[in-house]
């Protein structure tokens, strides 16, 4: 009975972790803001200029099947994908927000994108163009966008429904 109340109870302060405001649950400081995007790369990679100067942003929490790197071929559904982030946010002024590392190893920042006050970044696991990926440390919304993807699968949407095997990699 114990062990319960305490799982409930971690459970659910974590739950609570995940569920606070955009702004103060994404970690935005003052590298956080306002930007235009200047360019789509594929699904999950974007251009902005921010405070002029010219960025590459990996969007945080999602990984889309690939379409630009020669070494590999395109993934089932990455057209898709990236011809729907280019829709959404190719021209538009949208907010980076943070979590605890701000870049990778390629220089690129890492960021959930919000636009119209939404998080581009579980629509794309919403509609089926993208699967959850967390490399620590940044995770502060894993939960969250695990519920995303889950449903997503569950009801067959996107690469989950257009693409052979299980986990959606498929030709």
């Amino acid at each position: 009975m114990l062990v319960a109340a305490l799982a409930a109870t971690s459970l659910g302060g974590w739950r609570l972790g995940t569920a606070r405001s955009p702004a103060a649950g994404r970690g935005e400081g003052p590298a956080g803001g306002i930007v235009s995007v200047t360019g789509v790369v594929d699904g999950d990679t974007i251009d902005v200029t921010w405070a002029g100067h010219r960025e590459r942003v990996r969007l945080l929490g999602v990984d889309t099947p690939e379409t630009v790197d020669p070494r590999r071929p395109v993934g089932c559904y990455g057209e898709e994908a990236s011809a729907f982030t280019h829709r959404r946010l190719q021209g538009r002024t949208v907010r980076l927000t943070f979590d605890r590392q701000r870049r990778d190893r390629y220089g690129r920042l890492l960021a959930y994108v919000d636009v119209d006050g939404q998080p581009f970044n579980d629509e794309l696991l919403t509609g089926g163009y993208a699967r959850l990926l967390v490399i620590p440390p940044n995770g502060s919304h894993g939960r969250a966008m695990l519920d995303e993807e889950l449903a997503a699968r569950a009801a067959g949407r996107g690469l989950w429904g257009a693409c052979a095997g299980v986990d959606g990699k498929g030709g």
